[in-house]
């Protein structure tokens, strides 16, 4: 009985390892890598089977297990291997097959994740249809040709947009690292560039959220039976104020006559009237900075817990705008007059694509709609699980993308149509303004007209919030997700207070842009300041990728993730035509500087300068960091270079 007794103890003992042990299997999941035969060989030094040797990703190979199937690897592999302490990181290889087991052997806290794919999918799609595919696509393809500036936008997305959008998908889930940390694995030289992404997105939190406070602003004054912008009998208006609705005849409308709704953004929310221009800003609108802090409020709390947090929060902000867009489509194709708007709208023009100005406008409409270099989609998929489909993913979105710019159109040229057949004006010289006038002027005035204006107002201001909300949501998470794993000790268990933190930062950085000229300093921001910046920051990114960690090592990496390698259409994007791509806006912007005007300030040559040095001192820190860590470094020139550009292979170019 005693002898019974202690055998069952001893098979309770080993149950109890065993559940121990399975435990212990799960936890390690996540840090595996499955590597099929010959990947070893083909792809970069680092995969060896040496005890406790790097991956280009950063994880270590550990002692062996029993093989099994990996997701990504496209095949299964069985095989033995010593099992002596401290072994060797690879199994020998059964059936002509060979399987590197890698774990993550960090003792961190492990990296949080999605709670499902939709949340990621929202998220991405949230950041890339922003604000500019509502007023700037739709402004911009009548401008340049109406439906013929569809080819220039369609190959410019094909061979730049769509390649750079899936090269910083793929690098953030592979390496699991912001824009900062990401450079030690890729090619730490180049580490300058993260933090220049960094500065360039507090420049752009600075202006950004400056046009949701209007926006905000518009919201709250829309709570009326009458809206405020649709008479001139208001303490803002002047002598020159026109009311110009459906119902009023014989209204003779001349140059020097402005529309109520004119008046209301110009003079009401604006104030622009006080300030004669960037030399002389004026003072802070008290009621446009509480809607910003009202703004920073809904940011905060969306965005301080990560992206368990802000993953919920996009299921609202990126899908009401759809609804938004489809009963704004549905109320504008009804209205008399719309065909005219979609008819201007989609004429071709193919004369125009003669010009070199339709192809610059088609690849920086592309670039600054997808939005790669701005740190975001390398924060997003960082977060993604390893074998995570971000080939699927980046052709879904990026696609979404594109067919909501071109929703768009639909939704703003039947309302133009519309006020042209109302005004008995030609549809070019109602949409003669661009930029955000074209929403808080025309399309404000046009709502004014419709049947059930206080319905319609409150739902699409509300829609202009939410596209910009979703753009900063993930503008902050790109600088934050940087922050946290570049200085995991000191800010991971800090992250409410170190976001807190960067909110009040951006708040304090827009105060200038709640002055009574503050729209001159947004357009400033927006045309000189960011614009270049950013794409230099891509060109200086995909050619540390494509030309110095190299792009047989970059498409292994995606094979050893998705079980497929690159196809020669991507690579060839990568290495050539991505570079030329962004050489080409570089270029055109130095060479055809944008003429900058608003309302009745002429920007002078000195903003240009200003706007130009802005810009500058973000990516400046780029040859900063490359001289510093030169200086510090020891060994040949040669070897300082292969042990600064590219660990743990070297400079492929060398």
């Amino acid at each position: 009985m005693d002898r019974g007794e202690n055998e069952g103890e001893r098979d309770k003992g080993r149950e109890e390892e065993e559940v121990e042990g399975e435990e212990e299997v799960t936890q390690q999941e996540n840090g595996r890598l499955m590597l099929a035969d010959g990947l070893a060989d083909k792809g970069p030094k680092s995969l060896t089977s040496s005890s406790g040797q790097q991956v280009s990703n950063g994880f270590t190979t550990s002692a062996p297990q029993s093989s099994t199937e990996g997701p990504g690897t496209g095949a299964s592999s069985g095989g033995t291997a010593p099992g002596a302490g401290g072994g060797t990181g690879s199994s020998m290889p059964l059936g002509g097959l060979r399987t590197l087991v890698v774990q993550q052997t960090s003792l961190e806290r492990p990296r949080e994740t999605w709670s499902k794919k939709m949340d990621f999918l929202l998220s991405v799609i949230g950041y890339a249809v922003d604000l500019g595919n509502v007023w700037r696509f739709p402004y911009i393809c009548y401008q340049n040709g109406g439906g013929a500036f569809l080819l220039p936008y369609l190959l410019m997305a094909v061979f730049g947009g769509v390649p750079l959008f899936y090269m910083e998908l793929a690098l953030g889930q592979f390496h699991r690292s912001g824009c900062i940390s990401i450079w030690k694995h890729i090619c730490p030289i180049f580490k300058g560039i993260g933090f220049a992404i960094c500065i360039i997105a507090l420049y752009i939190a600075f202006y950004y959220n400056t046009i949701m406070a209007w926006a905000l602003y518009y919201l709250l004054s829309s709570f009326r039976s009458t809206l405020p912008w649709t008479t001139c009998t208001n303490s803002w208006n002047t002598v020159n104020c026109n009311r110009y609705m459906s119902t009023d005849h014989n209204i003779s409308w001349s140059n020097s006559s402005t529309s109520p709704a004119e008046e209301f953004y110009t003079r009401q929310v604006l104030q622009v009237h006080l300030s004669s221009g960037l030399h002389q800003l004026g003072s802070v609108s008290w009621q446009l900075a509480l809607c910003l802090l009202f703004i920073f409020t809904i940011v905060y709390f969306s965005i301080w817990k990560g992206v368990k947090t802000s993953g919920k929060v996009v299921w609202v902000t990126a899908t009401f705008p759809y609804l938004v867009l489809l009963v704004l489509l549905i109320r504008g194709a009804t209205l008399p007059g719309a065909w005219r708007g979609v008819v201007f709208y989609l004429k071709p023009d193919w004369e125009k694509l003669l010009s070199t100005t339709v192809w610059i406008d088609a690849a920086a409409q592309i670039f600054f709609s997808l939005g790669p270099g701005f740190g975001v989609l390398l924060a997003f998929a960082s977060y993604n699980p390893f074998h995570n489909n971000c080939y699927k993913d980046a052709l879904v979105t990026s696609s979404v993308n594109c067919l909501t710019s071109f929703l768009s159109g639909f939704v703003i040229f039947t309302v133009l149509g519309y006020m042209a057949e109302m005004r008995k004006q030609d549809v070019d010289t109602v949409a003669k303004d661009a930029g955000p006038s074209l929403l808080f002027i025309i399309y404000a005035e046009a709502i004014a007209n419709m049947p059930a204006a206080t319905f319609f107002a409150i739902i699409f201001f509300l829609m202009i919030i939410m596209l910009g909300l979703d753009s900063t949501f993930a503008g902050l998470e790109g600088v934050i997700t940087a922050m946290l794993d570049e200085f995991p000790h000191v800010l991971v268990k800090r992250r409410e207070w170190f976001v807190f933190g960067l909110v009040c930062v951006c708040y304090l950085g827009a105060l200038s842009t709640l002055t009574y000229g503050g729209a001159f300093v947004v357009k400033l921001f927006e045309e000189y300041a960011t614009g270049p910046a950013v794409i230099t920051v891509v060109l200086l990114e995909v050619i540390a990728v494509s030309w110095f960690y190299g792009t047989s090592r970059f498409c292994n990496d995606v094979q050893v993730m998705l079980g497929f390698y690159p196809g020669c259409f991507w690579r060839v994007c990568w290495v050539a035509i991505c570079p030329c791509f962004l050489l080409f806006i570089i270029i055109s912007f130095l060479a055809f500087p944008p003429e900058v005007r608003l309302f009745h300030y002429h920007y002078p040559a000195w903003t240009t300068v200003l706007g130009y040095c802005i810009g500058v001192s973000s990516f400046i820190c780029v040859p900063t960091y490359m001289v510093y860590h030169l200086l510090n470094a020891k060994g040949t020139f040669k070897q300082v270079l292969r042990s600064l550009c590219s660990k743990p292979c070297g400079l492929p170019l060398l």
